[in-house]
């Protein structure tokens, strides 16, 4: 048993090794790639460097109304950020008017910015290329459920227009009902020089008519998300609103690479000293405790690169602060540990024990810390947004480590020298088996 615990322990620290040698060099093996963690993780505004737009709605709109004008601005921006191919675009509403655009690691930050700020222009268009609406036209669009040919429910996007609109789409919808190809029926609803959508009028032939009233559906297989977007993106054409840029700042990479340098060192220097101070105070289970935090550094980064978190600067606080929390569970732990060995227990049931009494303290301090991470993270905009997220990976990783890797591996250890020596577990006498 002993053989085959030493087998299994020199494998988990060999595993160990190995994972830290691929994260600091990256390995390839033929077509398949695991690069540097350090070129994997993807970094936030103030690291990669890109730009921050905050702008204000120049409008008297209150109350509802005003919610509802910022969302559909809000959803119009989201919309041209994507088309410059951004990753993870950061766009909040902050306060009641005001909307901020964080967009990390873009090739034109001026280009940006005047798109950004630019208001939206909805226009209905027919194959030859005629101008049918604009978004002032159209008085509304919303989601609705209308029953088709089958006699089944299906999802379409409403659209009422004004009198103006009424009387052009009347005489556009009765003219293109005459044409027999499809393609000639079609009305390209643009939005910023971008197709959103291109529904073709029924011909004559199918029982299409002219369409007076004003009011007419967009039918297609859409889900419930496409279909509101398409109404939400129509909606924000035909209500612009005028967005005054309050604050714009353009940040260079430069000084983010070097702060992004320099706390890398500071989380590496970080970590060697709590490992020294723990193999000092408690060496085996020190050595195991320092074995846990680089496995909980190594889940907290993979983590964040497979779920592309952006690594911001107070993310990488709140990384750090999470690895404080590692190694306080730890502390806690062992000092119960050697607890009780002082009362007579054996290493092996020692262990147990204070594995199992340390447990409510540990859960106690590391939920309450992760409760603070949530809220930030729901409630926080930007930075502080950052630091939420990290936090939280950060804590499930800790407690994950110091409840259940570090108690393996220290059983493990127990096992392979035998305990009897307790002088290497940080008391201070021997006890018997």
């Amino acid at each position: 048993m002993k053989s085959k615990n030493t087998i299994l322990l020199v494998l988990i620290f060999s595993i160990v090794i190995g994972s830290i040698f691929i994260s600091l060099n990256g390995i390839k093996i033929g077509k398949y790639e695991i690069p540097k963690i350090k070129d994997a993780i993807d970094l936030g505004l103030d690291l990669a460097g890109g730009v921050y737009v905050v702008l204000e709605a120049q409008t008297n709109a209150k109350g509802i109304e005003l919610q509802k004008i910022m969302e559909q601005t809000k959803v119009i921006i989201d919309e041209r950020v994507n088309s410059l191919g951004v990753s993870e675009p950061n766009i909040t509403i902050e306060g009641s008017n005001r909307i901020r655009v964080e967009l990390a690691g873009i090739d034109d930050p001026q280009k940006a910015i005047e798109l950004i700020g630019k208001t939206a222009q909805l226009q209905f268009i027919d194959p030859n290329k005629n101008i049918v609406l604009t978004g002032k036209n159209v008085v509304g669009s919303e989601v609705q459920y209308h029953e088709n040919q089958l006699g089944q429910q299906e999802i379409v996007v409403s659209l009422e227009l004004d009198k103006e609109g009424t009387k052009n789409f009347a005489e556009a919808t009765g003219r293109l009902t005459l044409e027999k190809n499809i393609e000639d029926r079609i009305i390209y609803i643009v939005l910023d020089d971008q197709i959103i959508s291109y529904p073709a009028v029924q011909s004559a032939e199918e029982g299409g008519t002219a369409i007076t009233d004003g009011k007419a559906v967009i039918t297609g297989s859409f889900t419930l998300e496409e279909a509101s977007e398409l109404a939400a993106l129509i909606r924000a054409g035909a209500l612009p609103v005028e967005m005054k840029e309050l604050q714009t700042s353009i940040i260079g990479p430069t000084l983010g690479l070097e702060a992004y340098e320099k706390s890398l060192k500071a989380v590496g220097i970080a970590l060697i000293i709590i490992m020294v101070f723990m193999v000092i105070i408690y060496r085996i289970p020190g050595l195991i405790a320092s074995i846990g935090l680089i496995i909980y550094t190594l889940i907290t980064v993979f983590t964040m690169s497979a779920l592309e978190v952006k690594l911001t600067l107070p993310g990488i606080a709140g990384l750090i602060l999470s690895i404080g929390m590692a190694v306080d569970a730890n502390v806690i732990i062992f000092e119960r540990i050697k607890e009780e060995i002082k009362v007579g227990k054996t290493l092996r049931t020692a262990v147990d024990a204070g594995f199992r009494r340390a447990l409510t303290s540990v859960m106690d301090s590391n939920i309450t810390t992760l409760i603070a991470g949530v809220v930030l993270y729901y409630f926080g905009i930007g930075p502080i947004k950052g630091f939420g997220v990290t936090l939280i990976i950060g804590i499930i990783a800790s407690m994950l480590t110091a409840v259940i890797i570090s108690k393996y591996l220290l059983k493990l250890m127990v096992s392979v020298t035998g305990g009897k020596n307790t002088k290497l577990y940080g008391a201070n006498s021997e006890v018997k088996r």
